[in-house]
């Protein structure tokens, strides 16, 4: 019995110490791995990349911005199905181990000594998270022990639920979505609340190898994926077979969101958004901060902005003739796949590509452009169509046939009035801008930056600097008003000539129907945009000081004191235009132009804010019958409001006598004045209603001559009709309003005299400058006319009852 005893003893002696020497190698083992772990407490204050958003003011996402498309959600916000979901398909003893799942680990170490070549998976989800955040993807022993020694430091760190939290937002699931909120948004267009349990399912499966089960390219190993999801879940409790049956019979239905931006063609918009965020907070910002951006976009302008400048270039462009086809395809076998492989504009809807099948002298069959679904296939449907004879009237052809032949690719348009029959055309050579303005806060409501984005992503609203042609010329005349002149003041309309210096001879401007007519009024000059009497105030009031109201209105940041610039010849942008001719509008108060109403950050905390006015009770924390908040507006005056007003009532003539008589047609009260550049090389309308501004921009990329008779009035002033006619519709009339102090007199156009009948005007008069019945003595030409206080009576002074700035 001893020698028993003593071999017993001899072999739980060898096992104690072999234990002993076991542990001790592991407790090594983990002290090695441990000494180059990373520090897994940093998962305490996790903040993943984060994609950020752009909405439009009605709530409308724009665009979003990404390295990793993920929305995080905590995971009070998770639904229990999602959550049993990937517990089921990942770790179905995830809330019972410690980070490790022993038999996962005792599989993987028979498979390494049996001489398997891979290293086995079955990490629990907790080990997915410690390769996740800190180590590399390679399989391999060494990364095998660092994930399982991470996992149960995590474990003791982090309760459950957070490690599930990280889990759920950081994993990868295919198609370039991070975490459960984005995949369920980009995947169904749905939040994680409203799917279903098949897609919920199906979405549990990806990790496991997101390109193994894409949902159109494997669509079969995708359903049985889910299926395998599906009956984990039945399985562990957490449905019914009979609920997991019936979400098994249901399709993938995978719909993959598409941003409606190309509806309210907000490219140009978007873009110049995403430059601003860039210099403000850099691109890691942008595109991992999650950023909140709320902005001026107002979607229906923005439609109405697009319409009409799209149809003003092709006016322009039809008018000038059919350039052909944009290629030619084989047609004899598919002609849809043929189509499709042409590169087209995808952001002119509703012009789509098509291509000729065959013509006749009155008629053309044209086959439409097939459209991709959600899988990124070529729609096997082929839809086709006529153009007639009046659908290419433009052409001047005479036949069909003569200005198309099959095989040729074009651009057509619905024919809203007959169904299946299109219009022909052609993208535009002629480019140009829009942009749209609440006038009394600077907020950008639409802007439109070309004909199209997708042809162009250079934006002539605010990157393209022209010259400003007699859009210019109201400063000049607010500088003049400004500091005593009057709408009634006579300029002599005569040639002049100007010395160049340095004997370089004369500089002598014409106006552009090359005569004159002699004395005429402020207010005659610029409704007719005479150009021989603006250089005249010019020279009578000097470049300074118009270079001074020039930069109060933001037009241009220093002038030259070249007498050629007060004709419009410095170079400047659509946005800086629609800015100043805003702060003429607001009553003289200075506005900054901004895409961007509020900033939040991840957290909801606003970091930006463009409306600057105080309100130091806004956040009392109850009321007691104090008095109500007031909103302080600190911001200052660039001109005289009763200045301003005198203005406005001037560009209002150009509306309704002058060079923009064309807009008249619209029936509201709307000011503005035209502007036409050297040789016709820019083409400009801005104008404002008394709460709305925009401007049109018109001309060649590369500058060159529109044509030597062509006008703004005749291709600019039409664009800005057709988009008020638009915003304005259904509205009530609302005049302009005069500022407290300004006289109301009734003169002759002509003479800027008082006078009485159907044939005057009512002029505006700031106090004391009121003209008075006839000349006294000799009239100045150049300058200012005498004052007089005759007939004061009859005077119509507006006070302070009627309504405040305009």
């Amino acid at each position: 019995m001893s020698g028993i005893a003593r071999i017993f003893g001899f072999i739980f002696a060898t096992a104690a110490i072999l234990f002993i020497l076991g542990i001790s190698a592991a407790a090594l083992v983990v002290w090695h791995f441990e000494q180059h772990l990373p520090d897994y407490t940093q998962l305490k204050n996790y903040e993943p990349p984060v994609m950020s958003r752009i909405y439009a003011s009605d709530g409308t996402i724009l665009g979003e911005y990404s390295t990793e498309r993920r929305i995080f959600l905590p995971i009070s916000a998770i639904p229990p199905l999602v959550r049993e979901a990937f517990i089921s398909a990942e770790d179905k003893h995830f809330y019972t181990h410690h980070g490790i799942d022993p038999k996962g680990v005792l599989r993987a170490l028979i498979v390494l000594i049996e001489g398997g070549h891979h290293i086995q998976g079955a990490s629990t989800i907790t080990q997915q998270v410690a390769k996740n955040f800190f180590l590399t993807d390679a399989v391999t022993m060494t990364r095998k022990i660092k994930e399982a020694i991470l996992a149960i430091r995590i474990e003791s760190a982090f309760p459950k639920d957070k490690i599930l939290e990280l889990y759920l937002n950081q994993i990868y699931l295919g198609l370039h979505n991070y975490g459960i909120a984005a995949a369920a948004l980009n995947y169904y267009n749905k939040s994680v609340d409203e799917l279903t349990l098949s897609q919920v399912a199906y979405l549990a499966g990806l990790p496991k190898g997101p390109n193994n089960y894409q949902p159109f390219r494997d669509t079969q190993k995708a359903i049985a994926r889910r299926d395998y999801v599906i009956d984990r879940m039945v399985d562990n409790g957490y449905v019914s077979k009979a609920a997991g049956d019936a979400a098994k019979k249901e399709p993938l239905g995978v719909d993959p969101r598409v941003l409606k931006q190309r509806v309210v063609a907000s490219d140009y918009f978007t873009e110049e958004v995403r430059r601003e965020l860039v210099a403000r907070y850099g691109k890691k910002k942008l595109y991992e901060g999650g950023l909140q951006v709320h902005t001026t976009f107002d979607p229906k302008m923005q439609a109405m902005a697009s319409q009409a400048l799209v149809r003003g270039l092709v006016r322009y462009d039809e008018q000038h003739g059919w350039r052909g086809p944009v290629t030619s395809i084989n047609i004899s076998t598919d002609w849809g796949v043929s189509l499709a492989a042409v590169p087209a504009l995808n952001d002119i809807q509703p012009w789509q590509m098509a291509v000729v099948l065959s013509t006749t002298p009155t008629a053309a069959t044209i086959g439409l452009r097939p459209p991709l679904l959600s899988s990124g296939q070529l729609s096997s449907q082929r839809l086709t169509g006529t153009i007639s004879l009046a659908g290419l009237r433009w052409t001047h052809k005479g036949r069909v046939n003569l200005a198309l032949h099959a095989c040729n690719v074009v651009y057509v348009a619905p024919d809203t009035k007959v169904p299946g029959s299109y219009d022909l055309r052609q993208v535009p050579k002629i480019e140009g801008a829009m942009v749209v303005m609440d006038p009394h806060s600077g907020r950008v409501l639409a802007m439109v930056g070309g004909f199209s984005f997708d042809k162009s992503a250079f934006n002539r609203a605010t990157q393209a600097e022209r010259q400003p042609g007699s859009t210019f010329k109201p400063f000049i005349y607010i500088a003049a008003l400004d500091n005593g002149y009057t709408p009634s003041s006579v300029i002599l309309d005569e040639p002049i000539s100007i010395p160049l210096g340095n004997g370089q001879g004369y500089w002598t401007p014409h106006n552009f129907e090359k005569k004159s007519l002699g004395p005429r009024t402020l207010r005659f000059a610029i409704e007719h945009s005479i150009n021989q009497m603006t250089v005249r105030l010019a020279l009578d009031i000097g470049m300074p000081m118009i270079s001074e109201y020039a930069k109060r209105f933001g037009i241009y940041d220093k002038l030259p004191n070249e007498y050629a610039f007060a004709l419009g010849a410095g170079d400047t942008t659509l946005l800086r235009l629609v800015t100043g001719y805003s702060m003429i509008d607001n009553g003289g108060i200075k506005i900054t132009p901004t895409l961007i109403d509020r900033i939040q950050d991840r957290y909801g905390n606003t970091i930006y804010r463009h409306d600057k006015r105080g309100c130091a009770t806004c956040n009392a924390p109850a009321w007691h019958n104090q008095p109500e908040p007031k909103l302080v507006d600190n911001r200052p005056q660039v001109v005289d409001p009763m200045t301003a007003y005198q203005m406005t009532s001037i560009l209002e003539g150009v509306v309704q006598r002058g060079t923009g008589i064309k807009i008249k047609a619209v029936g509201k009260h709307l000011a503005g004045k035209t502007g036409t550049s050297n040789d016709a090389k820019d083409l400009w309308f801005v104008g404002f209603s008394p709460d709305l501004a925009a401007g049109v921009f018109l001309g060649y990329d590369n500058p060159r001559s529109l044509g030597a008779k062509t006008q703004a009035a005749d291709y600019a002033a039409p664009v800005f009709r057709d988009f008020m006619e638009a915003a304005l519709k259904g509205k009530p009339d609302v005049p302009f309003r005069p500022p407290p102090g300004i006289k109301l007199i009734s003169v002759d156009p002509h003479t800027g005299l008082r006078a009485s009948g159907s044939n005057t005007i009512l002029e505006a008069f700031k106090p004391g400058t009121a003209p008075p019945s006839h000349f006294v003595g000799a009239a100045n030409p150049v300058g200012k006319p005498a004052d007089a206080s005759a007939n004061r009576s009859v005077d119509q002074s507006v006070g302070s009852g009627t309504g405040g700035l305009y």
